[in-house]
């Protein structure tokens, strides 16, 4: 179980300062659609938190399949994360209180008595992450080394992991 939780810190660490993922549902016919979603500032723990209208198509998408993708980037930090999951629509006004952030009276001008807010928390279930704490200057000496000897470029971390299950009190 402890390798599990050193997972999610690892997910919160790469994840931590990327403010926009872009959200992947499925729609009615199968096809993929994905929009940019302000990640909420609550620390990790496997689940994560948006807020959105009840009448935005996602929210449609979600009531018919609740399978989700996050994508996360950090070209300039070289930080890349897709999480892969489960979407809830959860109408909770405390909740929404507890995450609320002034920016989103742009969208939500009554704050959280606006009649269509809602959250999606989305349980985070299987995770991959590509990271090269590596400078370019490092990464450009490794391709070229890569080049020149003929063995293969190792542009830094990729790895799998599973989380569903391993929030606390789950």
């Amino acid at each position: 179980m402890a390798h599990e939780k050193s997972d999610v810190e690892k997910i919160r660490d790469l994840i931590k300062g990327i403010r926009v993922a872009m959200l992947t549902t499925v729609e009615e016919d199968g096809s993929l659609r994905s929009r940019p979603m302000a990640t909420q500032k609550e620390e990790f723990d496997g689940d994560l938190w948006f807020f959105t209208s009840d009448e935005t198509p996602k929210v449609g998408e979600i009531r018919h399949d609740r399978r989700v993708n996050l994508s996360y980037a950090d070209p300039d930090g070289n930080r890349y994360v897709s999480l892969s999951g489960t979407a809830r629509v959860v109408r909770d006004k405390e909740k929404a209180r507890e995450l609320w952030n002034p920016a989103l009276k742009a969208w939500f001008p009554q704050g959280v008595d606006e009649p269509d807010l809602v959250l999606l928390n989305v349980q985070v279930e299987q995770a991959e992450y590509w990271d090269s704490p590596s400078s370019k200057v490092v990464q450009l000496v490794g391709f070229v080394k890569a080049i020149a000897t003929g063995q293969r470029y190792d542009p830094g971390e990729n790895e799998k992991v599973e989380l569903a299950g391993t929030k606390q009190g789950a």
